[in-house]
């Protein structure tokens, strides 16, 4: 095994975190010094005030939201979830005291209910089937008119499978349960269209489409009852106080805009890399494609390796100078295996060997056969050296 030194580092961990855009920065950096408080009335204030709401228009206009006004600026999309299942269960509690979310919901959507649940909400979670697709005929079942939010994301960052929410929105809606889904993960690869899905509460998260970290936004449906987890001066229309970070949110308009204008070619670019490293990977012996085969995201390829370990895998591709992801970075902390491919029927040994490649604007064609090299490497060096 030859290890890389002195070559390119290749990026493939785009779902964790994707690099700031260079357009977006030339277009946000004077935020940075600008001193103007958007809640000032002064021609300072009204300046970044009008960024504020230009940023606003951006998004809505990525997710063909029905006005700006449906957007609320947070600091990310855990708060963003926090604010959708809280801010509804807690405004709608006379409704009834039922939350219910996928089994493989980001972990800041399922610790917020879990919280809930500790103070007297009946928590429900939906099973998915093998590929990760949510099982609707559970989903009718667990529903009841007391049901007050459902979550159910629109698609899964650590097996990219994309979930049927048009369908799954007609079910949650004949219950009367409002629906919120996390788009962190699809946002600015696949098009969203909140009025045509019925959608009543949508996550996003600025850095995961190249905008500034700090910022993300939760998109309100109009008539939809909500209340603030977090009390303050009363920004945004007092759902979430606090003075605004004017470069993140001005820098993640400006991403909005420029992902929408270049979804469908870059999509469709990245669905060929995606492609072929699916197809050459599983030519390795024991290793399994996790996730729908064609429903999933176009950037995204994950596996799982039998008898190898994924924090090795990690750290072996390191070694060729290629990062990867060995599932969810939110809780890479713990050395428990991922809920999500738990979810999906592995066992924990199974859910130990995985590795997710996540492509981004960065990776070339060109890059193929180096990546794929390194994984039959790693995946042979780590079995020779491995108990299981």
């Amino acid at each position: 095994m030859v290890l890389v030194s002195d070559t390119e580092m290749i990026y493939l961990d785009h779902a964790s975190m994707m690099p700031l855009d260079q357009r977006v920065l030339e277009f946000a950096k004077e935020y940075l010094v600008n001193p103007g408080n958007p809640s000032s009335e002064h021609s300072a204030g009204l300046a970044t005030r009008k960024a504020i709401e230009e940023a606003r228009e951006k998004v809505a206009d990525m997710i063909n939201a029905q006005n700006s006004k449906s957007i609320i600026f947070t600091g990310s999309a855990t708060e963003a979830n926090n604010l959708a299942i809280r801010g509804v269960a807690l405004r709608n509690i006379k409704k009834g005291k039922e939350v219910v979310a996928s089994a493989i919901e980001h972990i800041s959507v399922l610790n917020a209910m879990k919280d809930l649940q500790k103070n007297g909400f009946q928590f429900s979670i939906i099973p998915v089937d093998s590929d990760g697709i949510v099982d609707i005929e559970a989903l009718k079942g667990i529903l009841k008119k007391g049901t007050s939010v459902t979550s159910i994301m629109h698609a899964n960052n650590e097996i990219g499978t994309i979930e049927p929410i048009r369908e799954i929105s007609e079910v949650v809606h004949e219950k009367e349960s409002y629906l919120h889904v996390d788009a962190t993960a699809l946002a600015g690869r696949i098009p969203i269209d909140v009025q045509a899905d019925n959608i009543d509460l949508l996550t996003l998260s600025s850095n995961d489409f190249y905008g500034p970290q700090g910022a993300g936004a939760l998109y309100v449906k109009p008539g939809v009852k909500i209340q603030p987890v977090m009390l303050g001066g009363g920004q945004e229309r007092g759902l979430r106080s606090g003075t605004e970070n004017l470069f993140a949110i001005a820098g993640m308009g400006e991403a909005a805009k420029i992902a929408k204008s270049e979804m469908e070619n870059e999509s469709g670019r990245l669905r060929n890399l995606r492609d072929q490293l699916i197809e050459e990977i599983l030519t390795i012996d024991n290793t399994h494609l996790t996730g729908h085969r064609t429903q999933r995201l176009p950037h995204h390829a994950s596996f799982r390796f039998g008898g190898i370990e994924g924090e090795s895998i990690q750290l072996n591709m390191n070694m060729f100078d290629i990062s990867v992801s060995t599932g969810s970075a939110c809780s890479s902390m713990t050395l428990e295996p991922s809920h999500v491919l738990l979810a999906i029927g592995l066992s924990h040994e199974e859910a130990h060997g995985s590795m997710v490649l996540t492509l981004g604007r960065s990776n070339t064609i060109e890059q193929i056969p180096r990546i794929v090299q390194a994984v039959k490497d790693t995946t042979r060096r780590l079995r020779e050296l491995s108990l299981l």
